[in-house]
Parts: structure tokens; C-alpha cells; sequence
């Protein structure tokens, strides 16, 4: 099994918790990922001493592959000599040289996209045909059998709550082009809020057999949570399994004082279209915790979807 740990939307500058922080590094160890990923807004305005707080923040988090992109608050927005001729100085100095990246772990391919747009979208962001191609490459070298995710920090679904997002322009067709490249997992920030679906819950899409899962990471550890999680951090954790992946949304409570899971969605992973009676999902260590229920012994058949 893969454990992929995905944050975002940590805003170190006044926006950000370091209470909460904390919680989240616990969390991160707690959990023993073999990826993390965290897309984007790593900064409240892109100074270099927000970015220094960043970097020293992500030397704390486990040693393991750890997929990155900028957000839109991760380029300047009033120093606009900056944005418009060096616009990723500061990104590059301290998160990454690379916007766009291919991360590869046994069982799964990470394909990360910069979306962040300075010249022209700096609120929505932009993926470019060229990105595209780079993804489309990237995945015919993945081996067979991996899981295909894609890392945006702009979404390319709306929340299906009251607030009425704009998701990035020509969403529809990044959507449609990702899953002719097989892409099972997209994962991103953006909203401050959890979103755990599927694309067809918003666009039919081309293909209507299937559709990509979706999951939006709330903002892990700002003040900035908006709709169903104003003033709420939150994060998921997604496990690749043979034949399933599994989402769970980690909340954090003040009165506990750390982070704790609060929802499990499980996907039937491609060819499957449904699970199969006889061979049904196995609820995550965390959601059995927290349900009061023993830990799994080895070889026991999956339990049922928990959603």
C-alpha cells in the first residue's frame, strides 16, 4: 500500500497557525507517508522571509519524496516589477527550482503542474498545452500498472457547496485530456475547503464510464478556511491499494488540540468500474480508530465503503 499525505494552503506570513502547524508535522509522522504532497500557496505574499518560515517548516516534515507547486500567493501581487520579470525568484530560491515536476514511487506516478498564471491569471490560473504534452509524456514512461495522479493547486472541479468557485479556465477540457492520459487522482488546494469526489459529480466528460477522483485538500494550517471549514485546517491522506484508493479528510479540533480523521471515501481503481461484493474495502488504521474498531489482521477481506 502507498500512503500519500496531501496538504496545502499553509500561508506562512499572518495568515498562518503555528499552533496548527504543529498538529500537522505531528500528523505527518504519525502517518508514515511514502509521498507528500503539498500544492501550493506556501506564502501569504511571497517575501522572502515568509518563504525562509516555509522552508525551514518543510525541513521538519518527513524524509520522503515530496511533490510541490507554487500557488497564486506564492508570486508577488503588489510588487509588480517582480511579478511580471521574476515572478518565481523567491519559489525556486527556497521550495523548488522546478515548476513543473514528475515525482515516481513504487505503484504510482506524480505528475505536477504550475498553474500559477502572474501575467494573466493570477487569481484562476492557467494549465498550457505545453504542460499537457510534459504530463502525456511523463505518463506513457510510468509503469504499467501505476496509479497516474496530477498535482494542481488551482482546481479544476468546483466544491459542490454554496460558494460559487471559478474553477480554472478550460477545466473541462484539462479534464478530458488528463483522462484520455489514464489519470485516475487529481489532487489540489486553492478553495480552503475539502472537496473528496469525482469529476462526473460536476462535468459529465467525454468518457462517462468513469471519471477522475478529485480531492482538494482544505488549508492545512492558515486562518483562511472558508464555507463548510471557515476557521477550520484540514488535510487528507489517500492509499493505493490493489483495486481501490482511499481518501480520508483529517479535521483539526481545538478541543483536542491535533488533527483527526472525519471522513472515508473509497474509489474503485481502474479497470474496475464498481467494487466487488466478495472483495470490499478496507476501512484505513485511522477511520478503524476512530471508529473504535481493532486493526485489520493481515489477509482479512476489505470492509465496505465508509463514505
Amino acid at each position: 500500500m502507498v500512503t500519500i499525505v496531501h496538504g496545502s494552503d499553509l500561508h506562512f506570513g499572518k495568515p498562518h497557525d503555528p499552533e496548527v502547524a504543529e498538529a500537522f508535522l505531528e500528523s505527518a509522522h504519525e502517518l508514515s507517508p511514502q509521498v507528500l504532497v503539498l500544492s501550493g500557496d506556501f506564502t501569504q505574499r511571497a517575501k522572502v522571509r515568509e518563504y525562509e518560515a516555509a522552508q525551514a517548516f518543510l525541513e521538519r516534515l518527513p524524509p520522503v519524496p515530496r511533490v510541490v507547486t507554487p500557488g497564486n500567493h506564492d508570486v508577488p501581487l503588489y510588487r509588480v516589477f517582480e511579478r511580471l520579470f521574476a515572478p518565481f525568484r523567491n519559489y525556486r530560491t527556497y521550495i523548488r527550482e522546478e515548476l513543473d515536476t514528475v515525482t515516481r514511487v513504487p505503484g504510482l506516478t506524480v505528475v505536477s503542474l504550475n498553474t500559477a498564471a502572474p501575467r494573466r491569471a493570477i487569481v484562476n490560473g492557467r494549465i498550457r498545452s505545453r504542460q499537457l504534452r510534459f504530463a502525456r509524456d511523463a505518463f506513457r514512461r510510468a509503469p504499467a500498472g501505476d496509479l497516474r495522479a496530477v498535482v494542481a493547486h488551482h482546481h479544476l472541479a468546483p466544491a459542490p457547496d454554496y460558494e460559487k468557485d471559478h474553477p480554472l479556465p478550460r477545466a473541462r477540457r484539462v479534464l478530458d485530456a488528463l483522462k484520455a492520459m489514464g489519470v485516475e487522482l487529481v489532487m489540489g488546494g486553492h478553495l480552503h475547503r475539502a472537496y473528496i469526489g469525482n469529476s462526473l459529480d460536476v462535468y459529465p466528460g467525454k468518457d462517462r464510464s468513469r471519471g477522475i477522483v478529485i480531492a482538494q485538500s482544505g488549508t492545512t494550517t492558515s486562518r483562511r478556511g472558508r464555507a463548510r471549514e471557515q476557521a477550520k485546517n484540514s488535510f487528507n491522506v489517500v492509499r493505493l491499494g490493489e483495486g481501490y484508493l482511499e481518501v480520508t479528510h483529517y479535521m483539526y479540533f481545538s478541543e483536542r488540540g491535533d488533527f483527526a480523521p472525519l471522513s472515508v471515501h473509497a474509489f474503485p481503481r481502474s479497470p474496475n468500474r464498481w467494487f466487488h461484493r466478495d472483495r470490499i474495502i478496507p476501512a484505513s488504521g485511522a477511520a478503524r480508530a476512530a471508529t473504535g474498531e481493532p486493526p485489520a489482521p493481515s489477509g482479512e477481506p476489505p470492509m465496505k465503503d465508509r463514505r
